[in-house]
């Protein structure tokens, strides 16, 4: 699916600066009936890292409606106003897991190159990573630190299919570039895609702030404290005298007025070198935060990474690009949040990335407190989502929005019972207000899935943490439904092909997707690429369970 040029306006400003607007569907219901009555969809994805502290992270609740009560109790509290265009499937497990008793070929949850490289490069690719290492502890570079995965991420596979440049927009929040050991975003086999800062994915969409170039009058008028709004009033003003429906007007509105809010965060910073400034070690996470052992608050401004959710859903409004990648730092230091040290290190309930040693002082209280952060951030892009009105609902309903981390508990390093949140239901394929425990076939109960990430290092008792043991993370029997499903799931919900085989093909001859990933079995992947011969997916689909 693809967004062709007269599906979009372009509103040019003072000096031939371009505003993308968003497809206003009322206005092309003759000219263009067929595009016009096909809805658009969307997918945006955020990524963190290091796990969380699951106990309160997940509701108490294992299935059945979602409310804002069941939210208010956890780390995901902002999220609450929200819980009826929430879905929270339950008990899934993404691939590839780092254990410290792999030995080799079937021997092991994954590969055994690094607690991180293997699980990062394969959280939205699902295919091991080469070179392969079986050895759990080694320091070699290429295996520890280099290894990358064999295919390309899913931000790329849907782009291929739906983006108008057949490419994803990519944003990582801290200005950063990761190496492989935390690159998620693979344009094909060992290929790392490089993210864009703010300012580039701005000036992409606007054609204001580039560099390199002789500034145009608009953009000289933005730093002088104009707003957007009256740069482009006139050609607002004639676009509405058009033969426009009041929702699109509301529409154009909402956007506009978001546009604004971006533009000025943007101009702000100008004077600087603002791919330098974006990277922004004081800006993000620049709020202001009160906390104790079980919640944290968080008042949030439009920091950065309130800025870079803005410019996404911008960018999915105005149909620029419908695939969507937002990366939150790994080894990051929130001292905006109070917190002076680097949160892989604080993951391990430690002062060092060690898998072993004495728990540091405010460990627990201070992922809780970052968890709560990631949370609020999360829902301030549900809610630029939510505010642009679309057809009967909001650009939100027509979307899917999911945050995902690498890890379930960054001490254990696990990967069953993953921690996931989706909003949107994609035009109406997913449910939403619901909790789905998808692994009903363990036995486990809601308290089984809580996990155990306060086993260890509970503030005010001396104590030592140990990774290794993976007493940390839920227990292995639970929470392993592969999320291989869930990805087809979205895929298909977005209308993508699909091969003679279900997985994704552009111009495929299938309607749903059906396969993805090298497999879903975590073990498949130890020892490395072939090295477990019978691999594949064992289990194709999407879950029905999800579906509306």
């Amino acid at each position: 699916m693809t967004y062709p040029m007269n599906r979009r306006i372009l509103l040019k400003g003072l000096g031939g600066a371009v505003v993308a607007a968003p497809i206003l569907s009322s206005m092309f219901e003759r000219s263009a009936k067929a595009q016009s009555n096909a809805q658009v969809k969307r997918t945006i994805v955020m990524f963190s890292y290091y796990g969380c502290i699951t106990n309160n992270w997940f509701p108490a609740k294992l299935d059945g409606d979602l409310t804002a009560d069941d939210l208010t109790a956890t780390s995901l509290k902002a999220l609450a106003p929200y819980a009826k265009k929430l879905l929270m499937p339950r008990g899934m497990r993404t691939m590839n897991e780092w254990t410290s008793k792999n030995t080799g070929a079937g021997k092991g949850r994954g590969q055994g190159n690094d607690s991180h490289t293997q699980c990062a490069g394969t959280a939205l690719t699902l295919q091991p990573v080469t070179p392969n290492s079986n050895d759990p502890f080694s320091f070699e570079a290429a295996t520890k630190f280099n290894a990358m995965p064999i295919g390309p991420s899913l931000d790329h596979v849907m782009a291929a299919q739906l983006s108008p440049n057949g490419t994803p927009l990519y944003l990582d929040v801290a200005g950063q570039n990761p190496m492989a050991q935390a690159a998620i975003s693979y344009k094909a086999k060992d290929t790392r895609f490089s993210p864009l800062n703010a300012t580039q994915a701005y000036s992409a969409l606007t054609g204001l702030f580039k560099t390199g170039t002789p500034m145009n009058a608009d953009t000289w008028a933005i730093q002088k404290g104009k707003k957007i709004h009256d740069i482009v009033r006139g050609d607002l003003n004639r676009l509405k005298s058009k033969d426009m429906s009041k929702a699109d007007k509301d529409k154009l509105d909402a956007w506009l007025a978001l546009l604004s809010d971006v533009t000025g965060a943007i101009s702000a910073m100008c004077g600087q070198d603002l791919a330098t400034s974006l990277g922004a070690d004081k800006k993000l996470g620049s709020s202001t935060t009160t906390t104790d052992k079980v919640t944290a608050k968080v008042t949030d401004t439009m920091d950065n990474a309130d800025l870079y959710s803005a410019i996404a859903a911008l960018t999915v409004a105005c149909n620029a690009n419908p695939v969507v990648l937002l990366r939150y730092p790994n080894n990051y230091t929130y001292t905006g949040l109070g917190i002076n040290a680097d949160s892989h290190n604080q993951s391990h309930r430690l002062d060092s990335a060690n898998m072993q040693g004495p728990c540091v002082a405010n460990a627990v209280k201070n992922l809780i407190t970052i968890d709560t952060y990631y949370a609020t951030k999360f829902a301030n892009l549900v809610s630029y989502l939510d505010k642009i009105p679309e057809g009967g609902g909001t650009v939100l309903d027509n979307s899917v929005a999911f945050w995902m981390n690498e890890l379930s508990d960054g001490n254990a390093h696990n990967m069953n019972n993953t921690p996931l949140i989706q909003a949107g239901s994609g035009g109406g394929y997913f449910k939403t207000g619901k909790i789905v425990n998808l692994d009903t076939m363990s036995g486990g109960t809601a308290t089984n899935f809580l996990g155990r990430s306060l086993s260890q290092c509970v503030d005010g008792t001396p104590q030592t943490s140990d990774g290794v043991s993976q007493g940390t993370g839920t227990e292995a029997k639970y929470g392993n439904m592969p999320i291989n499903k869930y990805f087809c799931n979205v895929m298909t919900a977005m209308g993508m092909k699909a091969d003679k085989d279900g997985f994704p093909a552009k111009d495929g001859p299938g309607s749903e997707v059906t396969h993805y990933g090298y497999s879903d079995k975590t073990e498949d992947f130890s020892g490395g690429l072939d090295a477990v011969k019978d691999r594949t997916i064992h289990n194709p689909g999407g879950y029905t369970e999800l579906k509306a």
